[in-house]
C-alpha cells in the first residue's frame, strides 16, 4: 500500500476541498482511498492506493497540486500584488484570469520539476520554500502591469492589452456553446453535459480559461455581457439574440 498525506493550512479550506473532491473522484476507479481530517491548525488529506497503482496516482496528485497552486494560489498573488485603477467588476475579474492562465505551460514546468511526492507534502512550505522562481515570474508580470496602470485607464489601451493576452493563451477547446437563462449562463463544451449555471463574471472567467476557438452565445437580451465578450473574443465568438429562446428547451439548442 503506497500512502501520502497532503498538509493544508486551515485558513485555505476552499484550497483542502478542491484536492480532496478531485482525488477522490479521479481515484475511485482503481482501488485508492481519500480521507481527510483536521488538527493542529491543519487539514490533511490522505491518499492510498495498491502499491501497483503509485505510478497513477502519483500523475493525478501532481496535476492537482499544480492546478491548485496554478489557481487558488497565484489568484491570491494576484489579489495582494495587482493594483490597477479599474473597478468594474467583470473588467478586472477578465483580466485577473487572462493573468493567471498567461504562459501556463512555464508554470507547470517550474512547479512539476520542485515537486516530489515522498510520504509528506505541506503545501504552503512546498509553495513558499521551493517555488521562488515561480512566484518572482508571476511578480514580473504584475510590475509589468502595475507600471502601466496609468496608461490601462483608457479603455481603448486596457481591451488591447485584455485581447492580447487572450490571444496567447492556449487554445483548451476547438468549440463552446453557451445558452442565457433569466437566472445565468449554461456553458456546453464538446459532448459533456451543461454544468452549473454561471453569473456574468463567471461565464467570463470560464470562457477565458478554456480559451475556445469558437464561441456561440445564444442570448434572451442585449445586455453588455455579450458586447464585452465580442470586444475580447473579436472573431472568435457568434452572438445570436432570440428574445423567444426561453420557449425552446436549452438541451435540444445547444446540440
Amino acid at each position: 500500500m503506497w500512502e501520502l498525506s497532503i498538509a493544508v493550512n486551515s485558513q485555505n479550506v476552499d484550497v483542502a476541498r478542491f484536492i480532496y473532491q478531485t482525488l477522490k473522484a479521479q481515484t475511485s476507479e482503481i482501488s485508492g482511498v481519500v480521507t481527510c481530517y483536521e488538527q493542529f491548525g491543519e487539514i490533511f488529506i490522505l491518499v492510498g492506493c495498491p502499491a501497483g497503482e503509485q505510478g497513477r496516482v502519483s500523475v493525478l496528485i501532481e496535476r492537482c497540486i499544480i492546478k491548485v497552486i496554478c489557481n487558488f494560489y497565484k489568484e491570491h498573488f494576484l489579489s495582494e500584488n495587482l493594483h490597477l485603477p479599474i473597478h468594474e467588476n467583470m473588467s478586472l475579474t477578465a483580466f485577473k484570469k487572462a493573468l493567471i492562465n498567461f504562459d501556463k505551460e512555464t508554470d507547470f514546468y517550474i512547479i512539476s520539476k520542485n515537486l516530489e511526492l515522498d510520504k509528506n507534502l505541506h503545501l504552503d512550505s512546498f509553495y513558499y520554500f521551493k517555488l521562488k522562481a515561480l512566484r518572482d515570474k508571476w511578480a514580473e508580470l504584475i510590475a509589468l502591469a502595475n507600471e502601466n496602470s496609468d496608461y490601462l485607464v483608457s479603455n481603448e489601451a486596457f481591451f488591447d492589452l485584455l485581447k492580447f493576452l487572450i490571444d496567447n493563451l492556449e487554445v483548451c477547446e476547438d468549440e463552446i456553446n453557451v445558452f442565457e437563462e433569466e437566472d445565468g449562463y449554461y456553458l456546453k463544451a464538446g459532448d459533456e453535459f451543461p454544468q452549473e449555471m454561471l453569473s456574468k463574471e463567471g461565464l467570463v472567467s470560464s470562457l477565458i480559461e478554456l480559451c475556445p476557438k469558437k464561441i456561440n452565445l445564444f442570448c434572451r437580451s442585449d445586455d453588455n455581457t455579450a458586447g464585452f465578450l465580442s470586444k475580447i473574443f473579436e472573431e472568435r465568438i457568434n452572438v445570436c439574440y432570440n428574445k423567444n429562446l426561453e420557449k425552446v428547451d436549452k438541451f435540444s439548442i445547444l446540440k
